[in-house]
C-alpha cells in the first residue's frame, strides 16, 4: 500500500506542477460547454420547451473529461515505460502489481479532479443540480467507477503501445466513437436504429444517464426520451470498471514478463 500511495503522489507532484498539463486537458471540454453548450441552448429551446441543454450537456463533457484525464493517465505510464523509468520500479523491492495499482490511482485522481471542474463550470453556465444532495455522491460515485475502468484501458494500451504517437492512434480510434455513438450530445431516441444499438451497448451512454439522473435530475426535461434504468446504469459501469482493470492487469503481467 505504501509503494501505491507513493507512485500516486509522485505523479500527482508531476501534474500539479505541470501546468500546462492541468490548462491543456481543460481547455477542451471547458470549450464545449461554453461554446457548443450555449450555441446549442437558443436552439434546443425552442425544439424542446422546458429543456436545459446545459445541464442535459455537462454530464456528456464530464465523461469525456473523464475518459481524457484517463487517457492522459496511460500516457505517462507509457513515457515511463519508454524512458526506462519502469525497469526501476521493476527492481525496487515492492510488489510490482503495486506499479499498476499506483498509476490506476494517480489516473483516476486526476480525471475526477478534472471532472469536477467541468461540473463547477457547467453550474456557472446555468445547470441546476438536483434538490437531493445524497444523489449527488451516487454521480461522483459512478463518474469515479467509470474512470478506473478508462484508466484500465488507458494503461493496457499503454503496457502494448511502441510510441506516443501510436498510442494516441489507437486511443483515438477508441474514444471518439465512445463519445458519439452514445447520448453524449443528444438522446438514444434521436439516433437512427443502428446507431442507437451501438449507444445501448457503450457504457459511456450508461455514465452520461446515469449522471442525469443522479446530479441534475430536476433539469432534465421528460421530452427527451425514455431514459436508461438507473440500477442498470451502476451496473454497465461497475462491469466496465472491472473489464477495464482486468486488461489492465493481464497486459501488465505481459508486458514484464
Amino acid at each position: 500500500m505504501t509503494a501505491i500511495l507513493t507512485l500516486w503522489s509522485k505523479h500527482m507532484t508531476k501534474y500539479l506542477i505541470h501546468s500546462e498539463e492541468v490548462i491543456g486537458t481543460l481547455f477542451q471540454p471547458v470549450l464545449w460547454v461554453v461554446l457548443f453548450g450555449l450555441g446549442m441552448e437558443s436552439v434546443m429551446k425552442d425544439l424542446v420547451p422546458g429543456l436545459n441543454y446545459i445541464a442535459f450537456m455537462v454530464p456528456g463533457i464530464i465523461a469525456l473529461t473523464a475518459m481524457s484525464g484517463a487517457i492522459q493517465g496511460g500516457l505517462t505510464f507509457l513515457q515511463e515505460r519508454l524512458l526506462g523509468t519502469m525497469k526501476e520500479y521493476m527492481v525496487a523491492p515492492i510488489p510490482r502489481i503495486s506499479i499498476l495499482m499506483g498509476n490506476a490511482l494517480s489516473t483516476t485522481t486526476t480525471a475526477l479532479v478534472q471532472s469536477m471542474v467541468i461540473l463547477v463550470v457547467g453550474i456557472l453556465m446555468g445547470a441546476r443540480l438536483d434538490i437531493f444532495p445524497f444523489s449527488w455522491l451516487g454521480g461522483i460515485l459512478m463518474i469515479i467507477v467509470f474512470s478506473i475502468g478508462f484508466a484500465g484501458i488507458g494503461l493496457a494500451v499503454a503496457a502494448k503501445a511502441n510510441s506516443t504517437g501510436g498510442y494516441h492512434m489507437l486511443i483515438f480510434m477508441l474514444s471518439l466513437p465512445l463519445m458519439f455513438v452514445s447520448n453524449t450530445l443528444y438522446p438514444l431516441s434521436s439516433l437512427p436504429t443502428w446507431m442507437k444499438i451501438i449507444g445501448q451497448i457503450n457504457p459511456m451512454s450508461y455514465l452520461v444517464d446515469g449522471l442525469r439522473q443522479t446530479i441534475f435530475a430536476n433539469s432534465i426535461s421528460a421530452s427527451i426520451g425514455q431514459p436508461l434504468e438507473l440500477w442498470l446504469c451502476y451496473v454497465v459501469v461497475i462491469m466496465f470498471s472491472i473489464f477495464g482493470m482486468s486488461m489492465a492487469y493481464f497486459s501488465f503481467k505481459n508486458a514484464i514478463k
